[in-house]
């Protein structure tokens, strides 16, 4: 049996939600918010981001309504 793998997004995705309901940021706070928990690791998650489309300034909430990260 095939172990599936997270996408990385996913686990981005995940970990903002766990701030949202936590109260740390808000649905209508941007990404860029998120910058200041991951330190030197952001370049790569921005990169991420920019790649399927997103801006620093989105909302939080755009992120989070992604259901699928396909790479195609």
């Amino acid at each position: 049996m095939a172990q599936q793998v997270t996408h990385p997004m996913v686990k981005l995705q995940r970990h903002a939600h766990s701030l949202v309901e936590s109260k740390i940021l808000k649905l209508t706070d941007s990404i860029s918010k998120m910058a200041l928990l991951y330190g030197s690791e952001w370049a790569y998650w921005k990169k991420e981001l920019l790649d399927f489309g997103f801006t620093t300034q989105d909302p939080i909430g755009d992120l989070l309504a992604v259901e699928n990260w396909d790479d195609e």
